[in-house]
């Protein structure tokens, strides 16, 4: 019986919930929380819902601008279907219907690399979660910066200046604030500011129970500069005598050995791997068209990039002038040798400024001279990647 993919009723939504906390072996509260904002997707076979997923149609920051993307969530196939490829085409149909709306990438948190790899994602960067004694963080510097308690929607236009520092965070809908709190009744968010000075630093920290009892959890860490993050760390430090250990989350701190840096012993941090975030480019030309480029460039690189049905590789011409980029098929350069040749995953990966020398872009299989490749790197390697937001 062939498997028909649709636009989730509610009633059928309701199935996909009860088929979650199956799957799952656990209920999966986000597919209520965020059905209202989300795009929802399920498969039917015989009318019986069998699989199923929900995608968000938010913008995330790359190159210093908002790109319209698709935020993939909260999918799964009934274990009685599943090694049938149906995830796959699953994805497929979810991706399609918000790139029909306008997405140009698409983003997801994934265990499964495999699958969504031979599709065409790729990882940008590593993911951890870092624990550290509450009082190692004692010797951050403490300084004379004034704290203010808030609500995180007052924040909002803050963190959007400090998010467009780096590749792939999310430009915060407006629901995210209270999405957040509901995920996280004891949230609390923190501003950081000089004296008589605009705020500088973000901070949402929540308490969770542990077997050795309380933990405080950072879950956005979102500083300006150097005295700021060590105002902050000095804050954690000192937030509650009583809680042994902090824990950053795995979207709770920013790229680079900023924690290592300002303990007396980096053997106190242990560190978690985590499953990493994925992106996808949907439309390379329009997603090149839209991201923010460094301004001093002016340049012209011609790649054999793959199609996208993965038959085969495609003559293109990438034009970088003025903080602006377009790619286009083949054109005046049809008859030269592609200086670069990319897999769609390697696109992404160097879409989102994930190779930040020519030795790892080596390591990934690139193929092309030394000095066009670091003039590809360049292009993109002047912000890090990184999603700040777990969902």
């Amino acid at each position: 019986m062939d498997v028909e993919f649709t636009g989730a009723d509610d009633a059928q939504w309701e199935e996909y919930d009860a088929l979650a906390r199956r799957a799952y072996g656990q209920p999966v509260p986000d597919i209520t929380r965020l059905g209202p904002y989300a795009d929802r997707r399920v498969a039917l076979r015989g009318g019986r819902v069998v699989a199923g997923g929900m995608g968000m149609l938010v913008p995330q920051w790359f190159g210093g601008r908002p790109v319209p993307a698709a935020s993939m969530g909260g999918g799964c196939v009934a274990p009685e279907e599943r090694g049938g490829r149906l995830a796959a085409h699953l994805v497929q149909e979810r991706v399609r219907a918000l790139q029909d709306q306008g997405a140009v990438l698409a983003t997801l948190w994934t265990a499964s690399n495999g699958y969504v790899r031979r599709l065409g994602w790729e990882a940008p960067a590593q993911v951890f979660s870092w624990t550290v004694p509450t009082a190692a963080l004692k010797q951050a510097a403490a300084d004379t910066m004034e704290i203010i308690h808030g609500d995180t929607a007052q924040l909002a236009d803050l963190r959007d200046r400090l998010a467009e520092r780096w590749n792939g965070p999310w430009q915060r809908p407006a629901w995210w604030g209270t999405w957040q709190q509901e995920r996280h009744p004891d949230l609390e968010t923190y501003a950081f500011a000089g004296r008589g000075r605009e705020p500088s630093g973000v901070l949402t920290v929540a308490t969770q129970r542990t077997p050795g009892g309380r933990q405080l959890v950072v879950h956005d860490f979102w500083a300006a500069d150097a005295p700021t993050a060590d105002a902050m760390l000095a804050f954690l430090g000192r937030h509650h005598g009583r809680i042994p250990t902090v824990m950053f989350e795995r979207t709770g701190l920013p790229p680079g050995p900023l924690l290592q840096q300002r303990l007396a012993s980096v053997g106190t941090a242990t560190a978690r791997a985590w499953h990493p975030w994925m992106l996808r480019v949907l439309d390379p030309a329009r997603a090149v068209e839209l991201r923010g480029w460094p301004g001093h460039l002016d340049d012209e690189i011609v790649l054999d990039l793959a199609d996208l049905d993965g038959a085969g590789f495609s003559r293109h011409t990438l034009s970088i002038s003025a903080g602006m980029a377009r790619l286009t098929p083949g054109g005046a350069q049809r008859g030269r040798t592609a200086d670069v040749t990319l897999t769609m995953g390697q696109f992404a990966l160097w879409y989102a400024g994930g190779y930040r020398s020519q030795a790892s872009a080596a390591l990934a299989g690139l193929r092309g001279e030394d000095s066009i490749l670091a003039r590809l790197l360049a292009a993109t390697a002047d912000r890090e990647p990184w999603l700040a937001d777990y969902f």
